[in-house]
């Protein structure tokens, strides 16, 4: 795991931290994939799933959607990280559901 990748993987675990302390949600599932598959293969695997994961709907429903993992996709920082297909997956879920 490069240094990048060990960034990502501790955002994905502040995603989890950030929405327990301000929102009161409690990510098991997530923070559990996270944990065991790591923050990168998690959030490749909840990117191209055909289902909006229950952690998106409940984001989204507090006007929280910077907290999504396809949010962090698309930061610049992590750009190594993802392909073309991937960012714009990401930009296209956040743009359906904004």
């Amino acid at each position: 795991m490069n240094e990048t990748e060990r960034r990502f993987h501790r955002a994905m675990v502040d995603i989890y931290q950030t929405a327990k302390r301000d929102l009161g949600y409690n990510a098991t599932r997530f923070v559990q994939m996270v944990s065991e598959r790591g923050g990168l293969a998690t959030a490749k695997q909840l990117l191209w799933s055909d289902q909006i994961s229950d952690g998106f709907e409940t984001l989204r429903s507090h006007g929280r959607l910077d907290l999504t993992v396809e949010a962090h996709v698309l930061k610049e920082e992590f750009t190594e990280l993802f392909t073309d297909e991937d960012r714009q997956r990401a930009r296209d879920r956040l743009d359906l559901f904004q």
